[in-house]
């Protein structure tokens, strides 16, 4: 029996404390198909209704074995609240983004953080949803909520196309959109640890070393990193899809407790450059691996993992919707296992 519940455990884990054993999370997206199907609460309607959004997140927990319960599932909660328009997607495909209200460079002055945010359709459900998951589990389980982050939500807002026009020829426009953004970010996340959130997952691939150069990272989204971190009034942790080896070190310094990295990035070389400055999250392949091969493959894969020093054992990025649930079990297996030698 442990000594510590899994939110001690969780927490221990992003400050670096020697543990028992490491956690097995997500702090990514959880919701699958064959989750939704045993607990009723599928998409679409899971990412726009509290309860249903709360039991899918549970079902994370409860059925699939993370040591962690995670809302919401989908990307698209600010970028809405911010004047997107979204689809809302289907049972096996997330909500995605149809229109967008920075057409041009001019637009971006009308962008504000509205002081009804977390008043809005979308962002009161997440802040109900975690308040359920808190009154749930919050005492022994550790909940976790995800907040895309400025350099994401730029891309949302002007198009992709214009955030990377804009981020070369005009770095100003898109610096000053993410700087409001930045702080809808704060706010956002803020509410959402008042509400019983325990950690903030702010998800941030845009700003990764696939979209934009390690230069401009440092120089216009860097700085909004220590600001959110600074402003944050609870445990932070930067998801960045893609190879983020490039800028591990001065991630190293923004003020986040945990980096989520994909199986791109290696997992020793991140320690080697990051040091104690930062634990490391992730990092089994949730495409090659936990959706495409079997439940061997993930324990083998988990296991290299663990290895390697890997701080949290996690996913690589957000489960696909068709992940078997027999491959997210793995990951508790081979880490039980790992542990029992």
């Amino acid at each position: 029996m442990s000594k510590f519940t899994l939110k001690e455990r969780f927490e221990k884990a992003l400050k670096g404390t020697a543990l028992d054993i490491v956690p097995v999370c997500s702090v990514t997206q959880t919701g699958t198909v064959e989750l939704m199907e045993m607990t009723g609460a599928h998409w679409p309607q899971a990412n726009f209704n509290a309860d249903k959004m709360a039991a899918l997140a549970l079902a994370g927990y409860e059925i699939a074995g993370f040591e962690n319960v995670r809302c919401p599932f989908d990307i698209t909660v600010l970028a809405e609240t911010l004047g997107c328009t979204v689809n809302e997607g289907s049972i096996d495909m997330q909500p995605y983004i149809t229109d967008f209200p920075c057409k041009n460079k001019k637009d971006v002055k009308n962008i504000t953080v509205p002081d009804s945010l977390l008043d809005s359709k979308r962002t009161s459900v997440v802040l109900d949803a975690v308040e359920i998951l808190n009154e749930r589990v919050g005492e022994t389980v550790p909940v976790i909520a995800g907040v895309v982050g400025p350099a994401g939500l730029a891309s949302m807002l002007a198009g992709i196309k214009n955030y990377l026009t804009w981020f070369v020829k005009n770095p100003e426009v898109i610096e000053e959109l993410m700087g409001v953004l930045t702080d809808a970010c704060i706010e956002y996340a803020n509410g959402l640890l008042e509400r019983g959130a325990h950690a903030i997952t702010l998800i941030d691939s845009e700003a990764g070393p696939d979209i934009i150069s390690p230069q401009m990272f440092e120089e216009s989204v860097f700085p909004l990193y220590r600001k959110f971190c600074r402003n944050v009034n609870g445990l932070k942790i930067l998801h960045m899809c893609g190879d983020a080896t490039a800028v591990l070190d001065p991630l190293g310094d923004a003020g986040f407790n945990g980096i989520s990295i994909e199986e791109k990035v290696s997992v020793s070389f991140a320690k080697a450059t990051a040091g104690d400055r930062v634990r490391f999250i992730g990092n089994v392949s949730p495409s090659d691996t936990l959706l495409a091969k079997g439940p061997e493959a993930v324990f083998i894969e988990a296991t290299a993992c663990l290895d390697d020093g890997i701080d949290i054992l996690a996913p690589g990025c957000g489960l696909a919707p068709h992940t078997p649930l027999e491959n997210i079990k793995a990951l508790v297996r081979a880490r039980d296992d790992y542990f029992s030698q």
